[in-house]
């Protein structure tokens, strides 16, 4: 019997060593010459780290002071990247580790990634980093079209402007702040990053789930300490089943896993009783999506075509993560460059006031918006909330000239394209939003060239939200200070979740 056992385990002992020798190097290297035979170049497959420990060494160089006032950002953003591109052409792959990373620029092959979304699907590269945030935005296949046929109906314009007044109630908040800063002198240095970081969360949790900042704050810091674990994970490779060791790091993200979940299951939880005890449905976001999942459940007559109350609680970490980050970037960005161009600030409140004067902004008023919304997509051209976007292919499959093998990671880096001369002229890197005087797609000629919020039928549901807060908040400020960089601000873009400012962003704000 004992020799048996003793089979059994050296058995398994050769299947485990096998599959790893295989993940760490015959794989790797089978798939490094497969790429070459496409004609793409790249460096020579290093055990197991590939070019990780490169790669996360010039991300540290790059972090490590802040750059030249310009908006060539993307040596910062993708240091190595760059370099990767300068020595083996813009058709080159990378390796994350042992597995190589293809980079796409070419419009058409990005069309062909982004609209055949059961193609290439988007990767979880280390199973921990799904504990920050699961929900629609990582979801494939069926699964993914559920859940946005359910989720969908919260993010429609009929249901936004109703959210109108708690954007502004936030901005109230904010603005109050601001004038205690502002004194009787007028004028004040302020850290506006901070304060915009927080107008996104209060907007989020007042119009997700009728609650003000202050009770969603826990939430917000579990989810940004989580974020930047997540951050530290995608640095390093993962080895198959790490994630169930008890290190420090992993018992933390476990933890805040458990708490963010039980936070939000209690809203949930109290919402629901709410709506069985016979109150209706309010006009948040949680209430939009549980009246939404409960006739999809009352049409099917089967629960099962309903989203689980740990799919809700994953749709609204979601909520609570893009809402705030994405909102939050781009108005900091919009700030900074308003400080850099004063012409447009001042061109941007003349529209603003002739609009609405110093009442209240509308949602008619704001959707009338020209030169804002210009200046707006000119800042998310030059500072996306997302540098590069990342797919993997499924299966074995020809993009253009390539037949790529299966599990290949592609990356889109929007950077690049957002900033290549090729597509948007000779000012690419310049701040200019008469280029988009006349939308979006005039401005592309119709291409997937301006991917802020990606792009396909994936495109990220919450780009009208992000929009409509971001018009608002902008409206208010302009209506009440002019501002300039101070002399203590240090621009060093840097990628965590969103686009962000290393170094906050002070500001001198004056008091109209």
């Amino acid at each position: 019997m004992e020799m048996v056992f003793g089979m059994a385990a050296g058995v398994v002992f050769l299947v485990w060593l096998w599959r790893v020798l295989n993940w760490a190097w015959f794989r790797p290297r089978k798939l490094q010459k497969w790429l070459r035979q496409q004609g793409l170049k790249g460096n020579e497959y290093k055990f197991i780290f590939g070019d990780l420990k490169q790669l996360t060494k010039s991300a540290k160089e790059a972090k490590s002071k802040p750059m030249n006032l310009s908006h060539d950002i993307s040596p910062r953003l993708l240091p190595f990247f760059i370099d990767a591109i300068h020595k083996n052409g813009e058709n080159s792959f990378v390796w994350l580790g042992p597995n190589p990373l293809v980079l796409i620029k070419e419009p058409g092959l990005i069309r062909d990634i982004l609209t055949k979304y059961a193609m290439y699907h988007k990767p979880m590269p280390n199973p921990l980093a799904k504990l920050l945030v699961l929900g629609v935005g990582t979801y494939e296949e069926d699964k993914w079209y559920k859940h946005r046929r359910i989720v969908n109906p919260a993010f429609h314009m009929e249901k936004l402007k109703h959210m109108v007044p708690a954007f502004y109630m936030s901005c109230v908040e904010m603005l109050g702040k601001w004038e205690k800063n502002v004194g009787d002198q007028g004028l004040a240095e302020v850290d506006v990053w901070p304060h915009l970081q927080q107008i996104s969360g209060d907007a989020i949790s007042r119009t997700a789930f009728g609650s003000n900042y202050e009770e969603g704050r826990k939430i917000f810091e579990l989810q940004k300490e989580q974020a930047q674990h997540k951050t530290e994970l995608l640095g390093s490779v993962y080895i198959p089943g790490s994630r169930f060791l008890p290190t420090r790091r992993n018992r933390r993200m476990k933890e805040i896993e458990k708490q963010v979940q039980a936070l939000i299951r209690c809203i949930i939880d109290k919402r629901v009783k709410a709506m069985k005890a016979g109150e209706g449905s309010k006009n948040d976001l949680l209430g939009i999506l549980l009246e939404s999942n409960f006739k999809e459940i009352e049409k099917h007559g089967n629960k099962d075509f309903g989203l689980t109350t740990r799919e809700v609680i994953e749709e609204c970490k979601l909520f609570y993560l893009a809402g705030q980050e994405t909102t939050s970037a781009l108005l900091v960005w919009t700030m900074v460059l308003l400080c850099m161009y004063q012409e447009w600030q001042t061109r941007a409140r003349e529209e603003v006031f002739r609009l609405f004067g110093k009442d209240k902004p509308d949602i008619d008023g704001l959707n009338h918006m020209k030169i804002v919304t210009m200046i707006l997509n000119e800042s998310l051209r030059l500072y996306p909330p997302a540098a590069s976007l990342t797919r993997r292919n499924k299966e074995e499959t020809r993009l253009g000239d390539l037949m790529l093998p299966p599990g290949v990671l592609i990356s889109i880096p929007v950077i690049l394209n957002h900033h290549d001369e090729k597509i948007w002229g000779d000012d690419a890197k310049e701040f200019n939003p008469e280029r988009f005087s006349e939308g979006v797609s005039k401005a592309t000629k119709g291409e997937l060239t301006f991917l802020p919020f990606g792009g396909g039928p994936r495109i990220c549901l919450g780009q009208n939200f992000a929009m409509l807060e971001a018009k608002l908040v902008m409206a208010m400020i302009l209506q009440r200070y002019s501002f300039e960089l101070s002399p203590s601000y240090a621009h060093a873009p840097t990628s965590i979740i969103s686009l962000q400012p290393q170094y906050g962003a002070p500001l001198l704000l004056r008091k109209l």
